[in-house]
């Protein structure tokens, strides 16, 4: 009974953060494996918890997410599609040294792009940085090899895109980590790595906590919700790289 109310919590706030700022995958992990869920099948296992959390994220954001042009819209998609099953299928064939070694780097880097990107806007723009679809096949690359931040990598792309409005950019988030994570999830599945029965509990709570935190985000003043994103990023990067030399 106690791993259950853990693992529901974990994945609740899970879904609030991933709607807010992300890194919610900071929460479902170490309670997948506190829990006793090894660490391969944690990580998969996780991936499956939080993606309907995403869907009530994005639902939560539908106004913002409908105002984005169409056609852009699906071309982003369609990127995220490819990048996300590129990194789904990387991980099944990856160790877990090589796994634990680039989490915390690739972390820190989306942390820091997105507490400078005021900085780093202009130059991105001038030189198309992250512009074309390959800066979002990338992005969805290391979110379907592991999705631990990916709400974090995501708003930094989207500030280096110019973009301002952290409600449209939270919608946009929200509806590609579901594409993404539904990419992800089938190909978990199909390997047959996924622990259905934690993962069945989280996602029903991961859904509700996605939802519940659509109108906290727009609540929220713009500076506290990036500095919710440059904590949950730093923090992130901190415990993992510490993991990775402990």
């Amino acid at each position: 009974m106690s791993d259950i109310l853990i693992l529901a919590t974990a994945a609740f706030f899970a879904g609030v953060l991933n709607t807010v700022a992300g890194g919610g995958t900071f929460l479902t992990f170490p309670a997948l494996v506190f829990a006793g869920v090894p660490v391969v099948a944690a990580n998969a296992t996780s991936a499956v918890a939080v993606f309907p959390g995403y869907l009530g994220g994005a639902l939560g954001f539908r106004r913002e997410v409908a105002a984005f042009d169409r056609r852009r819209l699906f071309k982003i998609i369609g990127a995220t599609a490819v990048g996300g099953l590129v990194g789904s299928l990387l991980l099944l064939v990856s160790s877990n040294e090589a796994f634990s070694a680039v989490v915390p780097f690739l972390l820190a880097l989306a942390t820091l792009a997105f507490a400078f990107g005021d900085r780093i806007q202009g130059w991105a723009q001038r030189r198309h940085f992250g512009q074309g679809p390959l800066g979002t096949m990338l992005v969805s690359l290391y979110g379907g090899y592991f999705n631990g931040g990916l709400g974090i990598v995501l708003l930094a792309l989207f500030q280096l895109w110019g973009m301002r409005d952290l409600n449209v950019m939270n919608g946009l988030k929200n509806c590609l980590s579901f594409v993404l994570s539904a990419i992800s999830v089938a190909t978990f599945a199909a390997a047959g790595i996924v622990a259905w029965p934690q993962a069945a509990l989280m996602m029903v709570a991961a859904t509700v906590g996605g939802y519940a935190g659509a109108p906290l985000a727009r609540a929220l003043p713009r500076a506290v919700v990036r500095a919710v994103v440059i904590v949950v990023g730093a923090t992130m990067s901190a415990v993992f790289l510490w993991r990775l030399v402990a």
